[in-house]
């Protein structure tokens, strides 16, 4: 039986929009384009996608312990993790390299620096893409990188205790119209980039993995230059059980992954 969520779309403008982050110099301050919310239907992949494949659907879900116990905002922990993260995109995936280039914890609380992103997204234009990869890996790099297959890949991971509250939810990217996609400027105190936004459409697949653990995670596709689609993705607004309190707690990491030839 399908969950009920809500979720924030993004509009069709006719002018370019944009999301500013960390506003005005103030860490946390975003300031959004217009979102409009809507209820969706959400399936529970524990029960309904046994099978879900990440080279069909943009998306794997599966249980990956961590040595790492604490992730707090120093850096002793980033080394073992990002070791970590690459054996699991080479062992899953069959990444040739792995670079893990950032790591975000989102905590879901209005004072936190970081929420869950309730805005329907995914992190990447193609033009977003491959200045990032330039920015990651430099100029010479990043043109050996683009004659082969590279992708931008994200980690997601519970933090604590499992996920009650405002779980990741996934669009299954073939009930995605093309038109479906909106051009986001991403503005930060010190660079810019592009995301894409989506907009509503009734015949949008949702999926999610309910209560998943710190011992499990998504790894979902944002980029790849030979076109296996990139997912669209949010925090969706509902509760698991209305008798637990936990706040979620999540870490989020994106990585650079080359393919062999």
């Amino acid at each position: 039986m399908a969950q009920i969520a809500t979720v924030n779309y993004h509009v069709h403008k006719p002018e370019r929009q944009a999301f500013e982050l960390d506003a005005d110099g103030i860490v946390g301050n975003l300031i959004s384009p217009e979102l409009v919310p809507r209820q969706v239907a959400v399936r529970d992949v524990r029960v309904s996608d046994a099978n879900l494949s990440f080279k069909g659907n943009s998306v794997a879900f599966k249980k990956f312990p961590t040595d790492v116990q604490s992730f707090d905002a120093g850096k002793d922990w980033q080394d073992t993790y990002n070791s970590e993260l690459s054996k699991l995109l080479t062992s899953e995936l069959g990444a040739q390299d792995v670079i893990v280039f950032d790591h975000t914890v989102r905590v879901d609380d209005p004072k936190a620096d970081r929420a869950p992103a309730r805005n329907v997204h995914s992190d990447y234009s193609v033009d977003g893409a491959q200045k990032r990869l330039i920015d990651i890996s430099g100029d010479d790099k990043a043109t050996e990188w683009s004659k082969g297959h590279y992708a931008f890949i994200n980690i997601w991971r519970p933090i604590g205790a499992p996920i009650n509250s405002a779980p990741l939810g996934f669009i299954r990217p073939s009930s995605v119209a093309d038109d479906d996609w909106i051009l986001l400027d991403l503005i930060y105190p010190d660079r810019r980039g592009q995301i894409m936004g989506i907009a509503a459409n009734p015949d949008h697949d949702w999926l999610y993995m309910s209560k998943m653990t710190p011992d499990d995670v998504a790894f979902f596709n944002i980029f790849d230059n030979r076109g296996l689609p990139s997912i669209a993705h949010s925090a969706l607004d509902m509760i698991e059980d209305p008798k637990i309190h936990t706040i979620r707690r999540s870490i989020e990491s994106r990585t650079l992954v080359r393919y062999a030839a």
